[in-house]
């Protein structure tokens, strides 16, 4: 069940778009941090008494010890009206008009993808190396990314999408399903792709969850799993599919040592064969994929130098993961090699 305290909002650490950072002073006297979701409750100011969900910080899961805001007090109403009637987190509390991009452009949501490259990731922290990849292989690309709601709903939580845009790595987001807060908003990951193509004029797509995925250990009960529905869509809408392989040498749970099991499971859901790069080695063997020849994958710690990108995974940096990292900018690399031999396909 969950669990809602009432604090008072001491200091805004930080604000961007649809995201506030908030230190609280707790019942009991101590002090804690929320996240706002300010495109779904408005923004909070010093003072505020806030309703914050703490059912995930009590629980000791995965939101990095921070509670939600799900409501502020000192506010009487919200009034913030959407572009039209399509609504996101459909009957809950939360439920918002965010609209949808697919009514602003219908003609660009339905047109097949000609031959782009479509990236799927399995985890958050795959996108950010998939984008310095594909950067390193074509400079001057445009990657867009298509976030899935597998994860994190809010767009807003993810610090490396911010980062990412900021330093020019993607052209925008698309938020697909119950996912909300993008550049774009889509219903389906079919249409987003459409968006992501034609209205961003994307030379690649890199798709996935937000950060956070849900998994209990078993083979088909994990978020990761809508890999293999991210790939016949891809190919079915005439893109070229492309794996992010997940694989680890720095993770302790035998289940994601060498090529995670999440990847061997998506494999045998899916149809469609996607294009896969040697990284690691043992890639070659996985049955369905079809495994591109050895090529030069440059540096991971020296493409987020560069960059000025810190990325991690499950708190591991490059160095202590090596196989993940690698594994992930390999395939950005290979998205820029396949859409620069499909170059022409949105003239």
């Amino acid at each position: 069940m969950p669990r809602f305290r009432t604090a008072e909002v001491t200091e805004v650490l930080s604000q961007r778009r649809g995201l506030q950072r908030l230190a609280v002073r707790m019942p009991d006297g101590s002090t804690a941090r929320a996240y706002a979701l300010t495109e779904l409750i408005g923004d909070a100011a010093v003072g505020d008494h806030v309703v914050l969900n703490t059912t995930a910080v009590d629980l000791g899961l995965g939101t990095g010890g921070w509670h939600f805001v799900h409501w502020n007090t000192s506010r009487d109403s919200l009034d913030v009206p959407g572009p039209e009637h399509i609504m996101k987190i459909r009957y809950t509390s939360l439920q918002s008009d965010v609209g949808t991009s697919e009514l602003a452009h219908p003609e660009e949501a339905d047109r097949p993808l000609s031959g782009t490259p479509v990236v799927v990731c399995t985890v958050h922290s795959q996108v950010p190396l998939v984008a310095l990849g594909f950067a390193s292989g074509m400079p001057g690309g445009r990657l867009a990314y298509v976030m899935t709601d597998g994860a994190s709903l809010p767009l807003a939580m993810s610090d490396l999408v911010a980062s990412m845009l900021e330093r020019g790595l993607l052209v925008g987001s698309v938020t697909a399903g119950h996912a909300f807060g993008g550049d774009l908003e889509a219903v389906t990951v079919a249409s987003a792709l459409g968006l992501a193509a034609h209205v961003m004029n994307a030379d690649a797509i890199v798709v996935g969850m937000g950060p956070g995925v849900v998994g209990t250990g078993t083979a088909m009960g994990t978020t990761a799993i809508e890999a293999a529905s991210l790939l016949d869509t891809a190919a079915a809408r005439g893109g070229v599919p492309v794996l992010c392989v997940r694989a680890s040498e720095g993770d302790h749970r035998s289940r994601h040592a060498g090529v995670s099991h999440h990847i061997h499971t998506a494999l045998a859901l899916a149809s469609a064969a996607p294009l896969v790069a040697p990284e690691p080695a043992e890639v070659a063997d996985l049955p369905g994929v079809r495994c591109v020849e050895p090529f030069e994958v440059p540096d991971p710690g020296d493409l987020q130098d560069a960059a000025g990108l810190d990325v991690t995974t499950m708190g591991r940096h490059h160095h202590e993961d090596p196989v993940f990292f690698r594994a992930a900018v390999a395939a950005g690399v290979l998205a820029a090699t396949t859409a620069a031999d499909d170059s022409g396909a949105h003239d």
